[in-house]
């Protein structure tokens, strides 16, 4: 089937792309599991990580150079935007994806085994410092590729639904990260955590690699990246911001917003409650794994309802929700803070993610054409997230500590949603193109 025959609608009976499909949604889903696990679980054991390896007698800065460390690998995911975007565009996503999950197998047991400063001294936080750009690199290339693996996979009236996947995997993997911190904590006492039980389940995502990686390694590329017109004269990353600017705008418009809460809310939440409101860390995160099964049940269904209504409305609408919702219910939870309203904010925020995150991915990868998408996927929401979303943590921190307020982050939450809604409204004609992987928009 070809690719004008795809945007056409024309059924000349079930692609490789079409039969591959679930195949191409596993191998995508297990890499994110893992990427995202090791994440979830440095930013749930924030606190004991900061003891261990940064310590100091000032709480507030232990904290600030655990998240800012955490932020740290942030730095190196626009190196690997580029460098594994454009491998993917040239090479293949399966060769980009099986070495992600290989680099980011190798960032985590080496968190799991690293010595701590009580017994290295200063070797111990440059050790994690590393780990932590090790993951960064991999996390770079592995967004971009694994989107748009599954849209070149997927029937394309049913691209929202396959694409929203990512985002679903994305909750599943923090979930598990969530419920491993929170059975650590409430099955071991607070010495026996320090001592060795924070590393047990960055060891268990390390053990998932070699799967991950046999999976990944048994898939075949898609049709319409298979019949992608081919220019050697020019590389990915060169036409990217020579014909693609403002859908490269458009992308950092969709990431913003997106990533800001999915950092915020359901990740950084349990640290923020314990710290801001003194809630019992087991019950902060299982608040924060109630919001991450909305989320993973929710994500698929909008990105369903955007493969029958459109994209684009849906993400401005949630942005705007997003925008006028934050502050309100950090106030509540200020009022009130217990964990049936953690749980009351994280239910309705894992709500709003996931009408905006559901329809992100197909959203992103539709804008670019198959010889430049995984280049442009990439070096779109990885920078805009290295800016705005992996620092989030550290910068919320930072406000609460100058500012004295635990509403502070909420004002971080409102800036990103609006500047999400400027974008996304200014760039609306991209998204809404009848054909936009197709279009060349400057």
């Amino acid at each position: 089937m070809s690719f004008s025959a795809l945007h056409a609608g024309e059924q000349e009976g079930p692609s490789a792309r079409t039969v591959g499909a679930p195949r191409a949604v596993i191998a995508a889903v297990i890499g994110n599991l893992l990427e995202w696990f090791d994440f979830a679980v440095y930013g749930y054991f924030a606190l004991v990580i900061g003891k261990l390896f940064f310590p100091s007698d000032d709480e507030t800065t232990s904290l600030l150079l655990t998240v800012a460390t955490f932020g740290a690998g942030f730095v190196m995911r626009p190196v690997g935007a580029v460098l594994f975007g454009s491998f993917a565009d040239t090479h293949g996503r399966k060769a980009a994806l099986s070495v992600t999950i290989l680099l980011m197998s190798l960032g985590t047991v080496m968190i799991g085994l690293a010595p701590t400063y009580a017994t290295v001294g200063a070797w111990a936080p440059a050790w994690i410092v590393l780990a932590r750009l090790i993951q960064g690199f991999s996390a770079g290339g592995e967004v971009g590729s694994a989107m748009a693996f599954l849209v070149e996979h997927a029937p394309v009236e049913r691209r929202g639904y396959f694409a929203s996947w990512q985002q679903a995997s994305v909750a599943a993997a923090l979930l598990l990260g969530s419920l491993a911190a929170a059975a650590m904590t409430r099955i071991l006492s607070s010495a026996e955590l320090q001592a060795w039980g924070w590393r047990i389940p960055f060891l268990f995502g390390f053990m998932a690699g070699p799967a991950a990686w046999y999976i990944r390694s048994r898939t075949e590329e898609g049709d319409e990246f298979q019949s992608r017109p081919r220019n050697r004269a020019t590389s990915p990353l060169q036409s990217t911001f020579a014909t693609h600017r403002t859908a490269l705008l458009a992308g950092f418009g969709v990431t913003i917003v997106w990533t800001v809460c999915t950092y915020f809310f359901l990740l950084y939440m349990p640290t923020y409650a314990v710290r801001a409101f003194g809630l019992e860390p087991a019950a902060a995160m299982l608040a924060t794994s109630v919001g991450l099964i909305v989320l993973m049940v929710l994500a698929p269904v909008f990105g369903a309802l955007s493969d029958r209504i459109g994209r684009i409305g849906l993400l401005i609408g949630f942005a705007a929700a997003i925008l006028i919702a934050t502050y309100p219910a950090l106030w509540w939870l200020a009022r009130a803070p217990a964990t049936a309203t953690l749980v009351v904010v994280q239910v309705l925020f894992g709500i709003l993610i996931a009408g905006f995150a559901g329809p992100a991915p197909a959203a992103m990868a539709e804008i670019y054409p198959p010889q430049i998408r995984s280049t442009s996927i990439s070096v779109a929401y990885n920078f805009a997230v290295t800016i705005f979303g992996g620092f989030a943590p550290f910068i919320t921190t930072w406000l609460i500590a100058r500012s004295g307020s635990a509403l502070a982050p909420a004002w971080y939450v409102m800036f990103a949603a609006a500047l999400s809604l400027c974008i996304l409204a200014a760039t609306r004609h991209v998204h809404v193109a009848i054909s936009p992987a197709e279009k060349v928009d400057d």
